[in-house]
């Protein structure tokens, strides 16, 4: 049971979860959050206080980018202490990224910080955001027979799973099932009632520890995906970017990349130059093995470092995370090599 003095504060950024049909133009408008209630008369049922804040304007999750993350981090760094939980209402597409970022960005979390969404407005009859949002406030909300948090972490919950948010990616546009966690098992299914994976370990909660929020990002990050054919000048102009400080590898299969004299000195002079190049695979599920096959090997003793098991959402925004803090090339590399938040499985 929950305690009587428990409470969820609701964080509106925007995204298809928080839009009605405009009667007369058919067209889909954000509506003022405020009448959430309104529009979810069950939520009335819930017996504990569930409070709003809305984004003004509300954003498209297009348009999400490291200030309104450091913005989310401030809210619930602000109000950590008045409430139980957080849900974050956000738009799908960048969802994965922003859970990642917040996992990191809020150190010593001790409560749930939930976001889901939803592939319907809550306003249209056949809405998934309806049940998506219902059941996310009570997870927030839910405790141990001792009062403490079920779930202390970044989560994303979507079409009956909890998933940890650094471990999860959208997958699919058209489908209700929107979110995958291919390499971590899901924490929680929500039926009848909500089983808890206890199998799986959920980041334990840990008594009087103090939130520590995280403000410092640096976005000198790119993304380069490997297909058969890359061009050296491609792979040159990439690497080449002026302020380039980390490249997010994308691989083939167990981590393994092209053979070609031009590639592998081309990232040997990236490292050399102090650029952190991470290798993480295409593949939706499993992990890279970089001493399995030569041509993973080889990127090994070009410089580059394991990816293991990371989504790119999560291995972009770390590597936002460590090298806003500071820390020198061979640091970040380090960290890359060990699990802050439950992201990688070393």
């Amino acid at each position: 049971m929950n305690s009587p003095y428990t409470s969820v504060l609701l964080i509106y950024t925007g995204g298809t979860i928080g839009m009605i049909e405009n009667t007369e133009t058919g067209a889909l408008e954000n509506f003022n959050f405020e009448q959430l209630q309104k529009h979810i008369p069950e939520l009335h049922k819930f017996n504990f206080p569930i409070d709003t804040y809305q984004f003004d304007p509300p954003m498209d999750s297009s348009d999400m980018e490291p200030d309104m993350w450091r913005k989310l981090v401030r809210i619930i760094h602000e109000n950590y202490s008045r409430y139980h939980g957080f849900v974050i209402l956000h738009g799908t597409d960048t969802m994965a990224y922003t859970a990642s970022a917040l996992s990191f960005m809020l150190e010593n979390l001790e409560k749930p910080v939930i976001l889901t969404g939803s592939q319907l407005p809550i306003g249209v009859l056949r809405t998934d955001g309806k049940e998506n949002l219902m059941t996310s406030i009570e997870i927030a909300a839910a405790q141990t027979k001792e009062g403490k948090p079920l779930v202390p972490e970044v989560c994303i919950f979507f079409e009956n799973h909890l998933m940890r948010g650094n471990r999860t990616t959208k997958m699919n546009a058209e489908n209700f099932n929107a979110f995958r966690s291919f390499n971590y098992p899901v924490l929680a299914e929500a039926g009848i009632h909500i089983k808890y994976n206890n199998n799986v370990q959920i980041r334990s909660y840990k008594e009087k520890q103090k939130l520590k929020p995280h403000y410092l990002l640096d976005t000198n990050v790119v993304v380069l995906k490997l297909f058969p054919g890359i061009q050296e000048n491609v792979v040159a102009t990439i690497l080449g970017i002026e302020g380039l400080k980390a490249v997010v590898l994308e691989t083939y299969g167990s981590g393994n990349a092209p053979r070609k004299e031009w590639f592998i000195r081309r990232l040997c002079q990236a490292s050399a130059q102090g650029i952190v190049i991470v290798n993480v695979t295409q593949c939706n599920a499993g992990m890279v093995e970089m001493e399995r096959y030569e041509t993973g090997y080889q990127l090994l003793q070009a410089g580059v470092v394991c990816g293991y098991d990371s989504t790119t959402e999560s291995a972009v925004t770390k590597l936002m995370f460590l090298l806003g803090h500071g820390y020198t090339p061979d640091e970040v590399r380090d960290r890359m090599n060990r699990s802050m938040a439950g992201e990688i499985t070393i």
